[in-house]
């Protein structure tokens, strides 16, 4: 059993609501059949705080963070396997969970975090 198959719902998923690609996949989130397991929460509105949750805006920002109902936090690349695990995609889990195709998908990501808000436009707004 790896980490992932024990999550507590509902999920807090922080995400970017001015960034266009997050945009869209929290709309494809929110039509998932299990959407009701995730609590999306969009860290660029103006009451969110985001020392509240323990955390800094601007790590926040820079990499996606998911939160089960136990308090565990789940940042980047494994933020998203924990999501995915929970809305049913274990495949998809335990493949990007392959030693050596992990560290490669956890690079990837990290490398896609930092373009993201040049890619996006974003990097211009608070």
């Amino acid at each position: 059993m790896n980490r992932f198959e024990t999550l507590a719902t509902p999920l807090a998923l922080f995400h970017d609501g001015q960034c266009p690609l997050c945009r869209k996949e929290i709309a494809w989130l929110r039509r998932h059949p299990r959407s009701r397991l995730i609590h999306f929460i969009d860290i660029r509105d103006d009451d969110f705080c985001a020392e509240a949750w323990g955390q800094r805006f601007d790590d926040m920002l820079g990499k996606l963070h998911l939160r089960d109902a136990t308090g565990r936090w789940f940042i980047g690349m494994d933020a998203t396997r924990a999501l995915y695990a929970t809305l049913g995609h274990r495949r998809w889990v335990q493949l990007s969970s392959v030693p050596g195709l992990r560290g490669l998908l956890d690079i990837g990501y990290l490398g896609f975090a930092r373009l993201r808000p040049w890619l996006t436009g974003t990097h211009r707004k608070r």
